[in-house]
């Protein structure tokens, strides 16, 4: 899949909490096409303390509009300085990186997303694309509370969403491993989040049988294989996240 170095330039910037931030960009010419799961690097400008960009995954994409949006936490100097931009502020960036989940044949095909705190991130394009393929899908998405939860209107608004909080401020009380959604016969699984979720997610998966990608969040650097900072250990040898994932099977997995 072609990859473009390309500087976007920021249309809207939307605060979700006070710990995330919805960047919507756009480009002067058409971006490439990018598959659910991919994701970016973007460079930052402007700090003394950042010298690497920082991989965030893809949050949206519109052809139509040529839009596509990031949602970004803000843990360190990194990511906090792309939470300050401001609409008309340009961003280099490169897209798209990665392999993205893989779409069912079957259109019958009773679907499972399972996210976790920002780790929801990447299943919002995924869900927005298995509409589109008029495919049957669930959305199951896990916080600490009610208040660590975001665009809760846009989850919804593209089909079934249930929750889980820790705190029980939100949906059933407990993991997403625990809600009872799980007792109905799903054919495929999708997850993103916290790795001890996404084993949790894993073991399921196995113990029912099926089928389940993983979108694995291990630290980055270049973004392109050559660094070897997010190499995962699988049943083949180690493998770059950053081009061999960020998307795997869990029957690849030494999980």
């Amino acid at each position: 899949m072609k990859k473009v170095l390309v500087d976007l330039t920021i249309r809207e910037v939307e605060q979700l909490n006070a710990t995330c931030v919805l960047l919507l960009m756009t480009a002067e010419n058409p971006l490439p096409a990018v598959l659910p799961g991919q994701f970016a690097e973007l460079r930052i400008d402007g700090t003394p303390t950042v010298m690497l960009r920082r991989p965030i995954s893809i949050h949206s994409f519109s052809p139509e509009k040529n839009e596509i949006g990031f949602l970004v936490q803000l843990v360190g100097d990194g990511t906090r300085w792309l939470g300050n931009l401001k609409a008309g502020d340009k961003v280099n960036t490169l897209l798209p990186l990665g392999n993205g989940f893989t779409l069912p044949t079957d259109k019958n095909a009773n679907l499972l997303l399972v996210g976790g705190g920002v780790g929801s991130a990447p299943l919002y394009y995924l869900a927005e694309e298995l509409k589109r393929g008029g495919y049957n899908f669930t959305l199951l998405i896990g916080a600490r509370s009610a208040k660590d939860l975001y665009r809760r209107d846009a989850y919804e608004a593209l089909g079934r969403v249930e929750y889980t909080t820790e705190d029980g401020t939100l949906g059933q009380k407990g993991y997403v491993t625990n809600h009872t959604v799980l007792g109905e016969k799903f054919t495929q699984i999708y997850t993103c989040g916290p790795k001890p979720m996404m084993l949790s997610v894993a073991k399921y998966a196995r113990e029912n049988n099926i089928p389940c990608e993983v979108s694995l969040e291990n630290k980055m650097a270049c973004g392109l294989g050559a660094c070897l900072c997010c190499v995962e250990d699988t049943k083949e040898g180690h493998k770059c996240v950053c081009t061999d994932g960020p998307v795997f099977s869990i029957d690849e997995l030494k999980w």
